[in-house]
């Protein structure tokens, strides 16, 4: 694609989603062509029955001759992708191309450069589509490559410490999961990889020949209608994002995800998506957009009543907050600023969290963990909506498996990861707390501050201003020099 002269990471991927679509819709026509001959029974086309209609397929154009394959996906087939949604009928409702097909209809082809056209739908016929988790893995890869393209990193979160943050909140197959700023899905898609791991059956785990080990989520099944429609939700106004994030979701075996065109602060959401801005959600992860300052005249009145502010993370925790239902759980990314920033509106959100809330655990992130598009030092917030709290459980994670400069290199050995020991020692205090070990003993194991893990009593950290930072808590211990 570079060589093509298409030198935008974005654009590449949005230009092998598009040929990566038609190919998969070819697909399920066939199963559902064999599975038609198989019982002799009609079934809904996605593709018309007409020579015309026929010729949209992936295995009639695939063979077209570069200048005629151009003009023929240019003017017919990407077109057509954008009625699919529109004209939905049982065929695209089969094949849950709803909101896909939505995110289509500007669908344009970029690579002008037809030697550079027909290798690369050469190149998407061999890819391993029939496998659920291969696809998945592939897109991952591909995504993976925004994050050396400096401009569109702020779309990804690093895969290690979205996996972390799944593995705090444990989402499990009966819950409604939300992402306010999803990007690229990253956090529904790894979900979807969680859920396949932990609920995979012995018979449903396979080696490949390169020693990967893949898990069918064999044990999903009695949940599947839920996984398919109901249980994943992403917002962005980008609409790049949602084609991209719409084609992830899909590529990890969920066809019917509500990836939706929405700013999730705008006041529009009370019109657009009444149900979904309160009291709706079991889970939420994210990582929001922590830069900006918005216009209040825009801004959800809602959010504003429980944190007034321009400041974008504050608007987030608190639409997050509103968002949950009733002992809903989140985990969230926010910059270090939440924890202590002196302003009337850090001060009013953080005693919302603490007072009206059960803030569970901070993560405090070491500063490069963004590297190379953001220095800003982070947290994970770890959440639940409802009654109050009574200490929250802090973890000074120094190292995250990476080294922490712009190069981001892996580091070999445990010693340069925490985040295992960072997720252990959390089930560890929540399997106390949640079988009612007494306080006492609860402070016993990790009162001590001047380990990696400790919990503070709220009433503490009331007495500090409702302070999270985890440097006005932990104690250091100086060796003296001789």
């Amino acid at each position: 694609f570079w060589t093509g002269g298409i030198t935008n990471p974005l654009t590449v991927i949005e230009q092998i989603s598009y040929l990566m679509f038609a190919r998969m819709l070819d697909m399920q026509e066939d199963v559902a062509e064999r599975k038609a001959n198989r019982t002799g029974k009609a079934f809904d086309h996605l593709f018309p029955n007409t020579p015309d209609g026929q010729l949209l397929r992936w295995k009639n154009f695939r063979n077209m001759s570069g200048k005629e394959l151009h003009k023929h996906l240019k003017q017919n087939v990407y077109p057509f992708f954008a009625q699919l949604g529109s004209a939905e009928g049982e065929g695209g409702e089969r094949a849950g191309l709803g909101h896909i097909s939505e995110y289509m209809q500007d669908a344009d082809l970029e690579i002008k450069n037809e030697s550079v056209l027909t290798s690369a739908v050469e190149m998407v016929n061999d890819l391993p589509l029939t496998e659920s988790d291969v696809k998945g893995d592939i897109y991952e890869y591909l995504l993976s490559k925004l994050t050396t393209a400096g401009i569109n990193g702020q779309f990804r979160t690093p895969r290690h410490i979205i996996d972390a943050m799944i593995e705090l909140i444990a989402p499990q197959p009966t819950d409604v999961i939300c992402d306010p700023s999803c990007g690229t899905a990253g956090f529904l898609a790894r979900t979807m990889e969680y859920l396949n791991r932990v609920h995979s059956s012995e018979a449903g785990i396979f080696t490949d020949e390169d020693g990967n080990k893949h898990f069918t989520g064999d044990e999903l099944e009695p949940y599947r209608q839920h996984i398919n429609s109901q249980m994943f939700w992403g917002f962005d106004f980008d609409t790049t994002m949602l084609r991209v994030s719409s084609m992830n979701m899909m590529l990890h075996g969920v066809n019917g995800a509500n990836i939706r065109y929405q700013d999730s602060l705008s006041k529009s959401i009370k019109e657009h998506y009444p149900r979904q801005e309160e009291n709706f959600f079991d889970v939420v992860l994210a990582n929001p957009p922590f830069k900006g300052t918005l216009d209040e005249t825009n801004t959800n009145p809602d959010v504003l009543g429980l944190v007034k502010t321009k400041k974008t993370e504050l608007l987030f925790v608190a639409h997050i907050l509103r968002s949950l239902k009733l002992g809903g759980r989140a985990a969230v990314v926010v910059p270090d600023g939440v924890l202590f920033g002196s302003s009337k509106a850090h001060q009013q959100l953080r005693q919302e969290l603490l007072d009206n809330n059960q803030l569970e655990g901070i993560v405090s992130l070491p500063s490069g963990v963004f590297k190379p598009y953001a220095g800003v030092s982070t947290a994970i917030l770890i959440f639940t909506k409802g009654g109050s709290t009574e200490r929250v459980w802090f973890y000074d994670l120094q190292a995250d498996g990476y080294s922490l400069d712009d190069k981001r290199t892996p580091l070999k050995g445990e010693a340069g990861n925490d985040l295992p020991d960072a997720i252990a020692q959390w089930h560890k205090y929540r399997q106390m707390v949640e079988g009612n070990i007494s306080a006492s003993t609860i402070n016993t194991l990790f009162g001590d501050k001047r380990k990696k893990a400790f919990v503070v009593p709220a009433e503490d950290i009331a007495a500090n201003k409702y302070d999270l930072n985890i440097s006005r808590y932990k104690e250091v211990e100086y060796q003296q020099e001789k």
